[in-house]
This record gives C-alpha cells, sequence and structure tokens, in this order.
C-alpha cells in the first residue's frame, strides 16, 4: 500500500475485505504477536502457527473488528487465549501419553494392577499423608502439587534447599514403607501419581 496509513484506515479497508490492508496489518504485528507467544510456549512452530491462528481469526471476523476500541488489545488477547488453550492441551496430551506410557510398562510386568488395588494404594497414601508434620505436608504440597524446585520452596519458606531435599526424602520414604504389597504398584503410583 503506497503511503504510511494509520491503523484506524487500514482497519476500514480490512473490514471491507481489503487483502492489502490485511498484508499491512499482518506485517505489522506478526513479528510482535510472535515474540510475545513465542514467550509462553517456547516453540518455534507452535508460536508461528499460532500467529497464523490469529491472523485467520482477524480475517474471518474482520466484519466486527470494532475501530474504537483498542486494536492491539483485541489482537493479543486472541494471541493469549489461543496460547493458553494450546498449553493446555499440551499439558492434557503429555499427561495422557505419559499415563498410556506406565500402563504399556505394567502390561508388559506379569502383574497387571486392577484399578481396585490403584484405589487402595491413593487411600493408604492419603491416610499417610495425614500422618506427615505440618512443615512436611507444607514442602510436600508445594513440590507436588504446585511444581516448585527445591530453591524455590527453600526461598519461599525461608529454609535452606538442603532442608527441602531432606524432608522430601523422608516424606517418600515414609509413603513407601507405609505401603505393603506389590512393588510394582508402588513404584506406579509413585511415578503417576506424587
Amino acid at each position: 500500500m503506497k503511503g504510511e496509513k494509520s491503523n484506524t484506515d487500514l482497519l476500514k479497508l480490512l473490514k471491507k475485505g481489503n487483502i492489502r490492508a490485511f498484508d499491512a496489518i499482518y506485517e505489522k504485528y506478526s513479528k510482535r504477536l510472535y515474540v510475545f507467544v513465542f514467550r509462553y510456549i517456547k516453540q518455534k512452530t507452535d508460536a508461528e502457527e499460532i500467529v497464523q491462528e490469529v491472523f485467520l481469526k482477524i480475517w474471518e471476523s474482520r466484519e466486527k473488528i470494532d475501530l474504537y476500541s483498542s486494536f492491539d488489545s483485541f489482537l493479543f488477547t486472541i494471541a493469549y487465549n489461543n496460547t493458553i488453550s494450546l498449553l493446555r492441551k499440551r499439558v492434557n496430551e503429555k499427561k495422557y501419553l505419559e499415563h498410556l506410557k506406565h500402563k504399556q510398562q505394567v502390561s508388559d510386568n506379569e502383574g497387571i494392577i486392577a484399578e481396585m488395588h490403584f484405589k487402595e494404594i491413593e487411600k493408604r497414601v492419603k491416610s499417610l499423608l495425614e500422618q506427615l508434620t505440618p512443615r512436611q505436608k507444607e514442602i510436600f504440597y508445594l513440590s507436588r502439587e504446585e511444581g516448585l524446585t527445591h530453591e524455590e520452596i527453600a526461598k519461599k519458606l525461608n529454609i535452606s534447599a538442603n532442608t527441602v531435599k531432606n524432608h522430601l526424602v523422608a516424606t517418600l520414604a515414609f509413603l513407601k514403607s507405609g505401603i505393603s504389597g506389590n512393588m510394582l504398584a508402588i513404584m506406579l503410583f509413585v511415578h503417576l501419581f506424587l
């Protein structure tokens, strides 16, 4: 497009289906969007795919673009929502794939663990967790539920990373000693749920 057009001019043209205005908007925003998405995703191809999806949505909903509200905000909100959706999908896929991988390893072994056996172990672990000291419970929760590193927990609780490690080692040893029966079941439970 000849000459520099303002965003409003470009958006007016875009609303009418002007492909050159769309290209100009793509040129103006695509790099910034890519950097924004990549900060969350950390994967080049996924970030590129999300940027493409955002612009596809912009083109498909061009007639609904509000000239009087912030286009930047509109654009980055779509990018953010798509990014969060992809992250959720990746987390679920990863958990599911890990679950299947562990299930496969179990079925390859002689002792296939029944669902009821798992529930018994889970119930037992919950009861064992109740027997931990308040500090052990807190450290275990921060590590397993919130996914914090030893250093992050240490900083949060104002204790040394070594103390955190010692508490976690003691807690896991206590849990393993408290679950009797099939060693495979214990190992699997610890990998899947702890």
